[in-house]
């Protein structure tokens, strides 16, 4: 996001310089007016900024300007700056809406102060409504896709063109590599979004009930059967079903798995009545089915009859140029669910994070997010003292590649580059600032690592 921008409105000349000095002075970018009119018309719902004006001016007023600025966006912060006998005046404008209130003579110290609690509160606001317009249009598949690797680009794609359809597919990746998540994104991107979704952890049944599980039982089925149970199966018709783990499924279970696959269609235990089911079925292992079906683990027949698409998630080692966004993703949900602020992550922290394998994939990111949110630290072996560490036993890995030290270092270099775009908001001038660089220099590395600003930019601005 770009930098925040106060808006001062007052009709004294020498105050306006004063306070855009002072204001300036502490990292606040100001700009000033010196009539209400002219201030109105910079606002919007997308301003990243804060409107500090008087109260008591010509023409308009500071109050009719609060009631203004507040019907084009309720959440603005908006701060008065009131006379002495203003101040119970200044107190109804707060009931009204206001943000705060300061009293002439005030000290710019503390103006600062007020802004800058205002400006993250707008940053805040900004930030959310950006990441709901994301999960509510077409970007909500990237939303839940993180990633900007050819890996990602094309899951995305298979997912747009899967989504649409009715076909059962096959979905492949490590453990906490995101098979639920890509599961779910085909159900909730296709037709059958407003059917049920329903996801069985075939490794967590036990086996002498997970017959019962899928298809149900009738009374008396068998013992202790005392009622009639709906299985899982039936539960999801309409909808989808996601068969997780499915190479734990015991082979005996296999083959009426495929029959009700195959037919879809079902009969509960203890019963002979047929049950027709409309379902998409969507299955998930973590190994390679084919090599199970050639040591006699798992059905052939199954395989290929599941196999109608298949789909394979890339695990986190090789797409490293994503951690860094899925690291910022993931800590911005954990900022939501902790109300913590994220700390800053510097060059340091992002090479540990690069360098790190992630055996666990996107679960452990995830992990490492959630305590570097807490301020408990993402640990990763290996960088101590950088407040990133990881679980205890795990093992740094070297950044990817077999090439030169000078490839992987260019991998680190754009990664560095992404996250403080990321963080600017995609304003040149703040990242070559922030990282010491010159203008040509970061254009130059920008062309190189086939980076674009534009990319970077908050919803608004583009």
């Amino acid at each position: 996001m770009t930098e925040g921008r106060v808006l001062f409105v007052d009709d004294e000349e020498p105050l306006r310089h004063a306070v855009k000095q002072g204001l300036e002075l502490c990292g606040h970018p100001v700009t000033c007016f010196a009539a209400a009119r002219q201030a109105e018309a910079q606002l919007s719902r997308a301003l990243y900024g804060v409107l500090v004006t008087d109260i008591t001016m010509p023409d308009m007023d500071g109050l009719t300007l609060l009631r203004r600025a507040l019907e084009i966006d309720p959440a603005l912060p908006v701060v008065l700056v009131t006379g002495h006998g203003d101040v119970p005046l200044a107190v109804e404008a707060m009931r009204a809406g206001a943000y705060d209130f300061i009293e002439k003579p005030f000290d710019t110290s503390h103006l600062a102060s007020v802004v800058a609690r205002a400006m993250e509160k707008r940053r805040l606001v900004l930030e959310n409504r950006a990441l709901r317009e994301e999960l509510e249009t077409g970007g909500g598949l990237d939303a839940r896709l993180v990633g900007r690797s050819a890996g990602m680009e094309q899951l995305r794609e298979q997912l747009r063109a899967l989504a649409q359809t009715d076909a059962d597919v096959l979905i492949s990746g490590e453990t906490g590599s995101g098979k639920e998540v890509v599961a779910r994104a085909l159900h909730d991107f296709g037709p059958r979004a407003q059917g049920p979704f329903v996801a069985i952890n075939c490794g967590a049944l036990p086996a002498e009930i997970i017959e019962s599980e899928l298809f149900g039982h009738e009374a008396g089925a068998f013992t202790g059967a005392q009622k009639q149970r709906i299985g899982k199966l039936e539960f999801a018709d309409g909808g989808t079903v996601l068969l997780d783990e499915i190479e734990s499924m015991p082979l005996d279970l296999q083959v009426k798995l495929l029959r009700a696959i195959e037919q879809r269609s079902i009969e509960r235990l203890g019963s002979n009545r047929s049950i027709a089911l409309d379902l998409r079925f969507i299955a998930a292992s973590k190994q390679d089915l084919l090599e199970a079906c050639r040591e006699g683990r798992f059905r052939e027949d199954l395989y290929y009859r599941l196999n109608v698409v298949a789909l394979q998630i890339p695990p986190l080692r090789e797409r490293r140029e994503d951690i860094p966004l899925l690291f910022h993703h993931l800590a911005r949900e954990a900022r939501a669910r902790y109300r913590h602020e994220i700390p800053d992550l510097d060059d340091r922290q992002l090479a540990a994070l690069l360098a790190y394998d992630w055996p666990g994939n996107v679960r452990e990111l995830r992990n490492a997010a959630d305590r570097f949110v807490l301020g408990l630290g993402a640990k990763v072996p290996g960088a101590a003292g950088l407040g990133v560490t990881l679980p205890e036993g795990a093992e740094a890995v070297e950044p990817p590649g077999e090439g030169p030290l000078a490839g992987r270092l260019e991998a680190v270099e754009k990664a560095i580059l992404e996250a403080e775009l990321r963080r600017q908001g995609g304003s040149l001038k703040a990242t070559y600032e922030t990282l010491g660089l010159s203008r040509k220099t970061l254009y130059d590395k920008l062309q190189r690592h086939g980076l674009r600003r534009e990319d970077f930019l908050v919803r608004e601005e583009r």
